[in-house]
């Protein structure tokens, strides 16, 4: 086989060259000084009202018997600050244009009811609203991330939202916060205008929505936060790169502080596939729909460039993951799905692509949290687990903050019933300390492969690895055997003279640390 040329990571996905069985993957990282910084925001995460997400999962209330403080899960505390949970987008979603803030403040017994229309019609007390959001955020050490309601609510009423959260001095909302027993601002940094306005935030055309977003951001005013709040404009659907085009071209850049994009790993929105039972075509398929992301940022980020060449407003995917039929026997509206290894795969996969475009993707939002789509948290009353996705979103915290290395390699394919996917999916990065960490998935669902990195350039010798794979693709952490699936040692690997030899099995996820 005639030796491949290396070419960057984001050539590799369109990639049509195939290796032999049992070939070698040549990669190859380096020091750049102009690579950017990972941002951690890329690992954030979403809390919509939606099914158990919120209440029955971070909220109890604070008469239950489940340790809690205020009314929060001490174990998903725990969990998610373990987890080093950067942001937290919430109340949506759809719930979000629907969501009227000054119905969740005050006393509790004195909070309206509402309807959730969107997600299973049920009622809500108000229960949880910006006090509970805003602090439990402060005990994950999390930056909070609110989604402002525009398809059924007014600028005046966003504007005295930003006002309440965030002003110190003497104001009608500053005195009603007071009022209701907090003292000092939260300081919310990111605020998005709406969501999905092109669907459940109002079925509004890009040129109405970006005039729509314009009146909003005039009137969102902030004297406090260092460098004022970050304004997020609800992004395209997917692939509707037209919606990213109308919105860069007419809302004013220092007006625009990041731009949304919502993408999710879907076989078919009309028969989406079990999230547990599923056949090597079902999990080739939500792949290639997962590995869909790489093609999406770099268009979306080509017509930004256009913009914005100077790369200011930020890419934010706030919502991304796998979205399967619901599991069987739960309510349809609550979007309650178990998470396999085809999950840890996609989401080691995903973040690579997000940190290899770090320079443009500077926050991103998994769909959901707890007990919704692709979550990282699920419970069952007291019980509580932690699934695939959360360990590899734990195992990729080493990225956080750290400087991106760039890697290139032209991908083995993954081949199945005649179509192809690259079956290796990379990244690195350097810490503030000089520990490297190389990050790799196996797509693949048969064969392992065979990788060789040249790690001569980057100053580090002695080498760790962690492993995240099990027996069978469909495997899981269910609530009887909630360890079926942790971090391991990974020790198929040799350093040779600065390179290093490995093996890694299919379907599965590896980090390597060297100091």
């Amino acid at each position: 086989m005639k030796k491949a040329l290396l070419i960057t990571f984001l050539i590799t996905i369109c990639s049509q060259v195939n290796f032999a069985q049992g070939g070698v993957t040549v990669v190859t990282v380096k020091n750049n000084a102009d690579a950017p910084i990972i941002n951690k925001n890329i690992y954030g995460h979403f809390a919509e009202h939606l099914g158990r997400s919120i209440y029955g999962g971070f909220f109890v209330g604070d008469t239950s018997k489940i340790p809690n403080t205020k009314g929060v899960r001490n174990d998903i505390i725990k969990a998610l600050k373990e987890l080093k949970i950067p942001n937290l987008r919430w109340p949506g979603g759809c719930f979000a244009d629907t969501y009227h803030w000054k119905d969740g403040i005050g006393p509790q017994p004195e909070r309206p009811t509402i309807v959730n229309k969107w997600w299973g019609g049920t009622t809500e007390d108000n229960s949880f609203g910006t006090h509970d959001f805003l602090n439990m955020c402060e005990l994950l050490g999390a930056e909070p991330y609110l989604s402002g309601n525009v398809g059924s609510g007014t600028v005046q009423e966003l504007a005295d939202w930003v006002q309440y959260t965030n002003f110190s001095g003497k104001s009608p909302m500053s005195d009603l916060r007071k009022k209701n027993g907090r003292k000092e601002p939260w300081k919310v940094k990111f605020w998005g205008i709406g969501n999905e306005a092109w669907g459940c935030g109002g079925n509004m055309t890009a040129e109405y929505y970006a005039n729509e977003y314009r009146k909003y951001a005039t009137f969102m005013s902030d004297w406090e936060n260092t460098g004022g709040i970050t304004r997020i404009a609800s992004g395209s659907n997917s692939a509707d790169y037209n919606w990213t085009e109308v919105l860069m071209k007419n809302i004013p850049i220092n007006m625009l502080g990041g731009l949304g994009v919502h993408h999710y790993a879907v076989i078919d929105w009309g028969k989406k596939g079990d999230g547990v039972n599923f056949t090597e075509d079902g999990y080739f398929h939500t792949m290639q729909s997962a590995l869909k992301m790489e093609e999406l940022v770099t268009k979306h980020s080509a017509i930004m460039d256009k913009y914005d060449p100077e790369k200011k407003v930020a890419m934010i995917v706030d919502e991304w993951g796998a979205w399967y039929e619901v599991e069987q026997g739960t309510n349809p509206g609550f979007l309650y799905q178990q998470n396999t290894m085809r999950d840890a795969v996609l989401a080691g996969a995903t973040l690579n692509i997000f940190n290899n475009h770090a320079d443009r993707v500077r926050m991103a939002n998994l769909a959901q949290c707890v007990n919704v789509l692709q979550a990282v948290i699920l419970t069952d009353k007291a019980k509580m687990i932690t699934t695939p996705t959360y360990h590899v979103m734990k195992l990729y915290s080493v990225h956080q903050d750290a400087k991106l290395l760039p890697i290139s390699f032209q991908s083995p394919l993954y081949t199945f019933n005649g179509e192809t996917l690259p079956a290796i999916s990379a990244s690195a990065s350097k810490d503030k300390n000089g520990a490297v960490h190389i990050s790799l998935v196996n797509v693949d669902a048969k064969n392992k492969n065979k990788i060789e990195i040249d790690v001569n350039d980057l100053g580090v010798k002695n080498f760790t690895g962690t492993i995240i794979t099990s027996a069978k693709l469909q495997d899981y952490n269910s609530f009887d055997t909630p360890n079926k699936i942790v971090p391991t040692v990974f020790k198929g690997f040799e350093n040779k003279k600065g390179k290093l030899e490995i093996t890694i099995p299919p379907f599965s996820v590896v980090v390597l640390e060297g100091k």
